[in-house]
C-alpha cells in the first residue's frame, strides 16, 4: 500500500472524513497558507520593480545588476506560481476535480516558496552589496538562505521525523494532518 492510501485509510479512521471532505479540508488549509505568502510576495516584487526608477540605481555596479535582475525573476516567478493555483482552481471549476487542484496547487506553492527563498537571498546580496562591498552581500545573502533552509526546510523535516509515521498513533492528528 503506498502513502496516499494509507493517509487516505488514516484519515477516514481517525477522522471519520471522506475523501471529498479530506480534499475540501486540504484545499481550505492550502488557500490559507497561499493567502500568508502571496500578499508578501507580492509586495515584496512591487518595491523590486521600482528599484530601476529610483535615483542612483544607474550608479548600481554591474555584478549587483546582476543579481537585482536575478532577485526580481525569482520574485515575479514566485508571484506567478503562488498565484497559479488560483487559476487552475477557475478553469477545474465545477469539474469535481480537486484532487487535480489540490496535488497541483502544493506542487506549485513548494516551487514558489523556492523562488521567494532565492529572492529574499538575493535581496540581501542588493542591499548589503549596495552598502557595503559586493563581497558582504554574498555574506548576507548566503546566511539569509542558510537560515531560510533550516527554518523552512530543515527544522519542519526534524519534526516530521521525530513524530514518525501517522499510522504508528491513530489517536494523534492535528490540523495540519
Amino acid at each position: 500500500m503506498d502513502r496516499v492510501q494509507r493517509d487516505r485509510r488514516w484519515n477516514e479512521a481517525a477522522r471519520h472524513e471522506t475523501s471529498a471532505q479530506r480534499l475540501d479540508r486540504n484545499w481550505s488549509s492550502l488557500l490559507q497558507e497561499l493567502r500568508v505568502v502571496q500578499t508578501g510576495v507580492q509586495l515584496l516584487t512591487g518595491l523590486l520593480l521600482t528599484l530601476p526608477f529610483h535615483d542612483g540605481f544607474e550608479d548600481l555596479r554591474s555584478p549587483l545588476r546582476i543579481v537585482y535582475l536575478c532577485t526580481v525573476s525569482c520574485s515575479i516567478g514566485a508571484t506567478v506560481l503562488l498565484i497559479a493555483p488560483i487559476g487552475i482552481h477557475r478553469v477545474l471549476f465545477r469539474r469535481h476535480r480537486l484532487d487535480v487542484v489540490v496535488g497541483q496547487a502544493h506542487r506549485l506553492a513548494y516551487a514558489g516558496i523556492v523562488l521567494l527563498a532565492l529572492t529574499l537571498a538575493g535581496v540581501m546580496v542588493l542591499i548589503f552589496g549596495a552598502v557595503l562591498e559586493l563581497w558582504a552581500g554574498v555574506v548576507a545573502g548566503t546566511v539569509t538562505a542558510v537560515g531560510i533552509a533550516a527554518c523552512w526546510l530543515v527544522f519542519p523535516l526534524s519534526l516530521r521525523i521525530r513524530a514518525g509515521s501517522p499510522e504508528c498513533d491513530d489517536n494523534r492528528y492535528g490540523p495540519g494532518d
